[in-house]
């Protein structure tokens, strides 16, 4: 493997001096990306997931804990769930494979699992590049066990770990994500089965990348957009499979990857000695969390470690944006509180601007309501000499 360059070992460099001294950098999952691609003008959490910080241990130096995260025994059962899945060699997880998404493959009477071991996860990459070329030409049926693939994000390298990828007798790749959520009756949470589907869409998207490596080399593999969710049936642990087309996701997800800023832009504009470790003073803490911008929204609180601190700083300084993204959208220009009911009393604001037409609109229809609701309540009779109104 060939050294870095210069600026990138200069790059690398500088993120690792905004993590602080000694402080291991905090490797990006796909779930992570994801939550990064839904919100992609957020500047802070690309600078601080470029550079490898653990938000969790951040927000818990701010003082705001995250309140989010899976429970052990939640962990141990997918773990179990997932050991029998995978048992024999697989031999369960691609019988589920060809009946749901290869039907006319020949059966999986026996597959390769090839030792995806290495030093590092750039060697696990290699190693899973080698896998895939190395399978693409055998004609049968291959498994690739918790592979490890690399996706560019803002000039950051992410390192993704599907559950499994499998490559189909005619060479094509799947990604199979194993979850512990139920499918009761033949359906599941609806919201679970899309956090899914734009999870995958990040493996899928990193396997494209492989993929086109390997088009250079003489390999034209071709990648599925219909992945495999195998979850457990009923109240059971008992594994059914259904395909999910991630073809929109996939879209949605690499257009929002392309348009986040670079992680090194990002980091010239930020004062000289920024820094993130956890160890530093809360107020030396706070001031470098609050000196890179940040794109709030509630549906943060269950994607982002820092999001109660980023909420209770959007509270403080009234943006609207804590109200949500379709009210931040609404008001266009107004972006505070404060701007909102200014626009609304007629004190600022364009009377030509939509936003403070349909405010004024709205503060005069209350207004009236209010004067109508005073003129109907009946009179309130006078006060006896004891302050007694019946006396």
């Amino acid at each position: 493997m060939t050294a870095p360059a210069p600026a990138k070992s200069r790059a690398w460099a500088a993120l690792a001096e905004l993590r602080g001294p000694g402080v291991p950098a905090k490797a990006l999952d796909a779930r992570a990306l994801a939550a990064l691609a839904a919100n992609p003008g957020c500047r802070r959490r690309a600078i601080l997931d470029g550079a490898g910080v653990d938000k969790a241990a951040l927000a818990g130096a701010l003082g705001s804990p995250p309140a989010f995260g899976q429970s052990q025994f939640a962990f141990m059962r997918g773990n179990a769930f997932e050991a029998r899945v995978k048992a024999d060699g697989g031999a369960e997880l691609l019988r589920l494979v060809r009946e749901t998404l290869d039907p006319g493959a020949e059966p999986p009477a026996r597959a390769e699992v090839p030792d995806l071991s290495a030093t590092g996860p750039q060697g696990r990459v290699a190693r899973t590049a080698l896998a895939l070329r190395e399978a693409a030409g055998t004609g049968g049926w291959t498994l690739l066990d918790h592979p490890m693939l690399a996706l560019d994000v803002a000039g950051s390298p992410a390192f993704l770990e599907p559950d499994a990828v499998v490559v189909h007798p005619d060479g094509g790749w799947t990604v199979v994500e194993i979850k512990s959520f139920p499918v009761l009756d033949g359906s599941a949470d609806p919201a679970k089965v899309g956090a899914a589907a734009r999870q995958t869409a990040v493996y899928v998207l990193a396997l494209e990348e492989v993929a086109a490596r390997l088009a250079g080399q003489g390999t034209a593999p071709r990648v599925h957009h219909r992945v495999l969710l195998v979850c457990p049936k009923d109240f059971s642990n008992l594994p059914t499979a259904s395909a999910v087309d991630v073809r929109r996701q996939r879209a949605v997800t690499a257009r929002q990857l392309s348009r986040l800023t670079r992680v090194e832009e990002i980091a010239r504009t930020l004062p000289e000695g920024t820094c993130f470790s956890p160890e530093l003073p809360a107020e030396e803490l706070t001031a470098a969390v609050d000196s890179v911008p940040a794109s709030y929204a509630p549906e943060c609180l269950s994607t982002c470690d820092l999001a109660f601190h980023c909420r209770a700083r959007a509270r403080e300084s009234g943006a609207v944006a804590a109200l949500g993204r379709p009210v931040r959208a609404e008001l266009g220009g107004l972006s505070s509180v404060e701007d909102v009911l200014a626009a609304a009393r007629g004190e600022a604001g364009d009377p030509d601007d939509p936003a403070v037409a349909a405010l004024r609109r709205a503060a005069a229809l209350r207004a009236e309501a209010l004067d109508a609701a005073r003129a109907a309540r009946p009179p309130v009779p006078p006060a006896g000499p004891e302050g007694d109104p019946c006396h």
